[in-house]
């Protein structure tokens, strides 16, 4: 046996946000020599091993490539140390697959337009959907006074008011979109609250 034994990458991990996806991993400490990793892929339809565009890398994170970008598939990755000839034991993530395990993003406000008694607000979406897709916007809103009482709309529009608010008022908002798919429907991480005032009629 040799004496040489290479540890495995530890917090071998998938990060994906906006369908943006990697493999981070934490690096692996020898006395001497400088670590590589190598980084392969399998799918559940095509069950084989193959290269990713990540071998004998000196990084500790490998992004997808764009052949990876179908959001339903079943993707399973293994990551291993190597230091000259001699390698570590791979290490394999759990099954990956975009379309449930993807984090999204709170929409962006672009403008908010103040009237009396409404908030006119325009948004886009954290990314480009694709054929089939679309989303929906939560909005809950308050009285900055009263955030106890909070009032919820729910658009498809990325054009929406706000109504019926009382003159010369700060009201606070946050958004959170919902991806809804042929197949799936993903709830985004909420916006932080911004806050604007009514004007005086």
């Amino acid at each position: 046996e040799s004496s040489l034994h290479l540890p495995a990458p530890k917090h071998v991990m998938v990060y994906s946000y906006n369908f943006r996806s990697s493999l981070r991993w934490s690096s692996v400490k020898v006395d001497r020599g400088l670590v590589l990793y190598t980084v392969h892929f399998k799918t559940r339809a095509f069950n084989q091993w193959d290269e990713m565009n990540c071998t004998r890398i000196t990084q500790t994170q490998c992004s997808f490539p764009w052949s990876l970008k179908e959001r339903s598939w079943t993707i399973i990755l293994r990551v291993r140390a190597e230091l000259g000839q001699v390698t570590s034991d791979w290490v394999e993530t759990d099954p990956f697959v975009a379309e449930r395990n993807t984090t999204i993003g709170p929409p962006k406000v672009n403008s908010v337009a103040e009237s009396s008694d409404s908030l006119l607000i325009s948004v886009t979406p954290p990314f480009g959907s694709e054929a089939g897709d679309f989303f929906w916007y939560h909005v809950s809103y308050w009285e900055n006074a009263t955030s106890a009482t909070r009032k919820e709309i729910e658009t498809r529009n990325t054009l929406f008011k706000l109504s019926n608010l009382k003159e010369s008022t700060l009201y606070c908002f946050r958004i959170q979109v919902e991806l809804i798919t042929y197949s799936s429907q993903l709830l985004g991480l909420q916006s932080i609250p911004k806050c604007n005032r009514t004007t005086v009629s």
